[in-house]
């Protein structure tokens, strides 16, 4: 279902990487030369309005490489993907997290390595990405392990601070990236944080500026952590009445009351980010438990309501939507990757 939509998700893409205004810096001045200009501070990702999204586009970029090649304008990606990801840009993104280490944590971080993951993992990538791309990764991880220890308990929000959503990507991506350290790291914490629960309170969702659910981004995560028999009982004690299709909030799509305010677009992605995830947790169950089915139809139809927003005009949706669709597209075929239950 990728590949239709691919071209436009990579035409959007290598524009929006480009386009260095509008821009929300997202990081804290400590003085007048802190002033300067997007592409100065942020060299590889000051396009997309803020730093995170350009990361994540450049991984859509990559995706959209390796898997559609075919579809889309490939020298126009390589040749954005040749400019943006080199050692000198990459040493100044370097620099940026280090000396900031509150900058972008933890969703820009866990985005990051996902980024240098995929260049590393696909061997059709040229190799100069994914040098280019090593110091800004293990500096993120070095930071993700300063971070654990002293992060006390998770944070539970349906947006960028969300734990969990950020715990499963840098849980994908440490095996790539040779940092077995970072791997024990996320999995000792997250066994911590998020085994023991119970009876979650998933009828509280959705807040009105989601884009994460953080019912299903730990259910998500905990299908990372555990052995195959043991993630059915937990997802039964974590949700019990899945089965019986409750709660309806969490399995029907959410309406977007306006597509171009940029808070209340998140919306739009929480039906894209919902549709990978209710994906993921349906193909980690038995082909004979109920509850796979009842997944599987709540994926699809916030699938589908999910890819409505990307006939909508405004870059407050333009500049992030693509990841989270092509996401939410290759979770519902099986080959998002990602470590399934072992």
């Amino acid at each position: 279902m990728l590949a239709p939509l691919a071209g436009r998700l990579a035409r959007t893409a290598v524009a929006n990487v480009r386009r260095e205004f509008p821009h929300a810096p997202g990081t804290e001045l400590r003085g007048p030369g802190d002033l300067v200009r997007p592409r100065a501070a942020h060299p590889a990702f000051h396009g997309c309005y803020d730093w995170h999204s350009a990361v994540h586009t450049h991984w859509l970029l990559v995706f959209l490489l390796e898997h559609h090649p075919e579809e889309i304008d490939v020298e126009a990606v390589r040749a954005v993907l040749d400019d943006h990801l080199t050692a000198a840009d990459l040493e100044r993104e370097t620099l940026a997290l280090v000396t900031s280490p509150g900058f972008e944590r933890p969703y820009g971080w866990a985005w990051l390595v996902t980024l240098s993951a995929q260049c590393r993992a696909w061997t059709g990538a040229n190799p100069a990405w994914g040098s280019a791309l090593r110091p800004a990764a293990d500096a993120v991880a070095d930071l993700v392990l300063d971070w654990l220890p002293r992060a006390g308990r998770p944070v539970r929000a349906g947006t960028h601070a969300n734990s969990a959503f950020s715990l499963g990507l840098l849980l994908d991506a440490a095996p790539v990236l040779g940092r077995d350290d970072l791997a024990d790291a996320v999995r000792a914490t997250a066994t911590d944080w998020f085994l023991p629960d119970r009876d979650a309170p998933l009828t509280w969702e959705p807040s009105g500026e989601d884009f994460l659910s953080p019912g299903l981004a730990e259910a998500d995560l905990v299908r990372r952590l555990l052995p195959a028999e043991e993630f059915p009982p937990w997802l039964q004690g974590f949700w019990p009445g899945l089965a019986q299709g409750e709660p309806r909030t969490l399995l029907e799509p959410v309406a977007v009351p306006d597509r171009l305010d940029g808070r209340l677009g998140h919306l739009d992605g929480l039906n894209l980010s919902r549709a990978a995830a209710l994906a993921d947790l349906a193909a980690a169950l038995d082909p004979t438990d109920s509850r796979r089915g009842v997944l599987s139809g709540a994926a699809d139809v916030h699938l589908g309501r999910g890819l409505e927003a990307l006939s909508a005009d405004g870059y407050a949706s333009t500049h992030w939507l693509g990841t989270f669709a092509a996401r939410a597209l290759a979770a519902r075929a099986g080959d998002l990757g990602g470590p399934r239950p072992r």
